[in-house]
């Protein structure tokens, strides 16, 4: 689920959240996947991963990653991302562009405290992405976590990132392929709405 608060009265936001609860009430599941696609400056490499979009403040959109991770170190060679939602029990896909930056030691904080034993230890003992011997160890460490740690301490290579669209396309996929695209891009603090070709 993806928790909304200071909700903006954006267009394209006020379009996305009303697409949102169109999607909830066709239950879709894990409606907050979100793929992110980065770039890495230093391989000339793109990727992409889903992630879980967890909250959308105002029009900044927040989801929390391991700071030592693959991405994390993506972002910081090249902070423009690509991300993108698909909601196929309405079979609407949302495709955005934005500069993309940590959030605060204090916000990570304050959302840590709130989440379960058993995430945040996760979050503490997993070095992301980190080759290993097996998937034993990963148990292992986890348990030792649960039981050893300060499970309310926010550690400093865990925390959220942010990013605000300057850019979001709607597409909603129809018979034929007549599909409907929608696209609204950020001029300052204008957006301008622009309908594009299937």
């Amino acid at each position: 689920m993806i928790n909304f608060i200071n909700f903006s009265k954006e267009q394209p936001l006020r379009v996305l959240k009303q697409h949102y609860e169109n999607a909830l009430l066709n239950k879709q599941i894990l409606p907050e996947a979100m793929v992110i696609s980065s770039y890495d400056k230093n391989k000339g490499e793109v990727d992409s991963r889903f992630v879980n979009l967890k909250i959308i403040d105002n029009s900044n959109f927040i989801f929390f990653s391991n700071y030592g991770s693959p991405k994390a170190k993506q972002f910081d060679s090249h902070q423009q991302v690509s991300t993108l939602l698909f909601w196929q029990t309405i079979n609407i896909q949302i495709r955005m562009k934005a500069k993309i930056k940590k959030t605060s030691s204090e916000y990570n904080q304050k959302y840590f405290l709130d989440r379960s034993n058993e995430k945040n230890a996760l979050a503490i003992s997993s070095t992301q992405s980190k080759i290993i011997d097996s998937f034993d160890m990963v148990q292992e460490n986890f348990k030792k976590s649960l039981k050893n740690d300060d499970l309310k301490e926010c550690p400093k290579y865990w925390g959220g990132y942010s990013f605000s669209p300057y850019e979001i396309e709607f597409w909603e996929g129809n018979e034929f392929r007549l599909n409907k695209r929608s696209l609204y891009r950020k001029d300052n603090t204008t957006w301008n709405h622009f309908i594009l070709e299937p």
